[in-house]
């Protein structure tokens, strides 16, 4: 009887075949190396032009996409929280505390003992940061870095709100994410609210995680044409 460490013997059909292969490609020449000239990136480098890109691919995917300076930002989400009558926000670990000043909410801290599962699925909303954002896939990648908390806190609340700093958390492409993402941390990919569809198509959005994303992208000021303020939702 043979032990489960003895390899098993060769089946005579498969080295015929792999000889015949072997034997095809002895005087085949060597491929050339695969070509990595492609481009990074498919997005002119302006800024406005990116940022155009991802509130637009934001909003494709469902999101509610808004737009404020850094000062309107305690306003915009007191605001937010208020439209979806939520009576409790999870906050994690490191958020700046300024962007909870315009609301009386109750606050439930994610840090000394963490939030249970029960006590997660009885918050109404989570806001978070978030570490990168991507424009041409109008996606949000949180690492659980300060202020994004651990995933388990942005899957269960039925409504997440992700503040987006367009001066450095924005890039145009994912090749341009990728060397600015620790692979080592837990990576959270978010493009819209959670969502499925069965066979017939139907969609279904609250599944898996949050029914309700709302990313405000903060601007220190208004540019010209720019989409400001409370009123910009898309």
């Amino acid at each position: 009887m043979t032990s489960p460490s003895t390899p098993r013997p060769t089946s005579s059909s498969r080295e015929r075949i792999l000889g015949r292969v072997r034997a095809a490609l002895a005087d085949a020449p060597t491929a050339p190396p695969a070509a990595r000239d492609y481009l990074t990136s498919h997005t002119p480098d302006d800024p406005t032009v990116i940022l155009d890109l991802l509130h637009e691919n934001l909003a494709d995917y469902r999101a509610l996409v808004h737009r404020a300076r850094e000062s309107e930002l305690p306003s915009v989400v007191g605001d937010l929280l208020a439209k979806h009558g939520s009576g409790s926000v999870a906050v994690p670990p490191g958020l700046p505390a300024s962007w909870l000043s315009g609301t009386t909410v109750e606050q439930r801290h994610d840090e000394g003992a963490p939030l249970t599962p029960y006590d997660l699925d009885a918050t109404d909303a989570v806001i978070t940061g978030c570490a990168l954002a991507i424009a041409e896939t109008g996606t949000i990648v949180l690492d659980g870095g300060p202020g994004q908390g651990r995933r388990a806190l942005t899957l269960v609340p039925d409504v997440h709100i992700c503040v987006v700093r367009a001066a450095d958390q924005v890039v145009a492409s994912v090749p341009q994410a990728m060397p600015r993402l620790d692979p080592s941390r837990p990576l959270t990919w978010i493009s819209g609210p959670s969502a499925t569809s069965d066979i017939e198509l139907d969609r279904v959005e609250g599944v898996h995680g949050p029914r309700t994303l709302h990313v405000v992208l903060v601007t220190e000021a208004s540019a010209p044409g720019e989409r400001g303020g409370t009123a910009a939702e898309a």
